[in-house]
């Protein structure tokens, strides 16, 4: 266990520290490949870990790609600029309005799309806005809190969901059943209590004729109409595929390879380049850091694990769900939420309780929010953020996580119970 251990604190550490510009999925592999040599995990641990997580990540590729093509031809931008003018210049309506189009973004296009692709849009907007440095990163916080708690809805809008919902085979319409009203709670709640937090900070009249007409920002008006079909088609996509019992990324991925190809002949998108910049450091990321992990259940951490979700389960329904989702939370937000659901997902497979398995998600969906290196999408988003000269220091960040998420999260699992 000390030996699983260390090497899962290292590998996390240089995921978190990345010098010179060390890569977080090469860190990730290595990681993996160590744990390989000196035996923390085997060859067959290696394909396990390889049939749990390859959906997720098949799918999580095909969702940012086909953000990328449509960042690519302004429908981001236009949501952005929209959102803003529907506001007609006030601050508290524009902040409301920014964490619905968060919400939305997350729910269809992932956590991490929110943070790659809606991040970098809404500060270039305020900076045009002329918000001052204090305004800016609240609205900044707010959105990058809002990308994970609303990423539930849906099985492909968090890596997390996917996973969960792959390892207790659970269908998609089976999934958007029980989470469509932690969902609906977790946008309502967050809004309510980020604003409240936030709310000396919001301007209380926005300038929002310094911004562009929605409609100049597009490259083609007929892809972006066609746009709206696709999404609303490829969602319908994912309901018949569940009647067929078939993965997420087969519509995920092939969607997004799709509108990749309809954008490029229609000369609107790059196909070359956006397959180039895609993020597949992630791709690493995911496989090498569950291998990582797997080797902590090896060594018996899902077995102390199980001994706590069990004593929970003893105590009735409302304790097992909120102490899991606390339970799932916490570990988010001290270890990554990547690895939190694997082991997670591992420790409760025996335990006769599906609720758990959705706290599990919501857990750690919002618990990473606690700590800069909580979720992959925190960590890209800063990332994004300190490319555009936007620093947030860890406890600037976490005395902000440890503020909204507790009571976001308490609220949604009762939800569930």
């Amino acid at each position: 266990m000390i030996l699983a251990s260390a090497i899962f604190l290292i590998t996390l550490i240089f995921v978190i520290w990345q010098p010179k510009g060390l890569q977080i999925g090469t860190t990730a592999v290595i990681g993996a490949i160590i744990a390989l040599i000196v035996g923390v995990v085997s060859l067959d641990d290696v394909l396990i870990v390889t049939d749990i997580v390859w959906d997720a990540t098949l799918a999580f590729i095909g969702i940012i790609i086909l953000s990328m093509v449509l960042d690519e031809i302004g429908f981001f931008e236009w949501c952005a600029i929209k959102m803003a003018k529907l506001s007609r210049g006030n601050g508290h309506l524009m902040f409301v309005y920014a964490l619905l189009l968060g919400s939305f973004v997350s729910a269809l296009f992932a956590n991490d799309g929110a943070a790659l692709i809606l991040t970098p849009i809404l500060l270039a907007k305020m900076r045009i806005l002329q918000l001052n440095a204090k305004t800016i990163l609240a609205f900044l916080l707010a959105g990058g809190f809002i990308s994970d708690s609303a990423s539930l809805p849906f099985v492909f809008s968090n890596l997390t969901n996917i996973v969960t919902a792959n390892y207790f085979d659970i269908g998609f319409m089976q999934y958007l059943s029980n989470m469509i009203i932690p969902y609906i709670v977790s946008t309502i709640v967050s809004i309510i209590v980020l604003w409240v937090i936030l709310r000396h900070d919001i301007p209380k009249t926005v300038d929002v004729n310094l911004l562009k007409n929605p409609d100049d920002v597009l490259k083609s008006k007929t892809l972006f109409k066609f746009s709206w079909i696709f999404l609303a088609l490829l969602l319908a996509g994912y309901f018949i595929g569940d009647g067929f019992d078939l993965p997420v990324s087969v519509f995920a991925l092939g969607g997004g390879l799709l509108f990749l190809i309809i954008a490029s002949v229609s000369k609107h998108a790059n196909a070359k380049e956006i397959i180039k910049t895609a993020p597949w450091q992630v791709v690493w990321f995911s496989i090498g850091l569950y291998i990582v992990v797997y080797g902590l259940k090896n060594e018996g951490l899902t077995d102390y694990l199980t001994l706590i979700l069990n004593d929970l389960v003893q105590r009735g329904d409302a304790i097992a769900i909120i102490g899991t989702g606390f339970l799932s939370a916490v570990l988010s937000a001290i270890m990554n939420n990547m690895p939190t659901i694997m082991v997670m997902d591992i420790a409760m497979k025996d335990i006769p309780n599906e609720a758990l398995a959705y706290a599990n998600i919501i857990g750690c969906n919002l618990g990473p929010k606690m700590t800069p290196f909580g979720s992959l999408a925190t960590l890209l988003w800063l990332h994004v953020l300190s490319q555009k000269g936007v620093k947030i220091g860890f406890w600037q960040y976490s005395k902000f996580g440890l503020i909204v998420t507790p009571p976001v999260l308490f609220i949604v699992l009762l939800t569930l119970i």
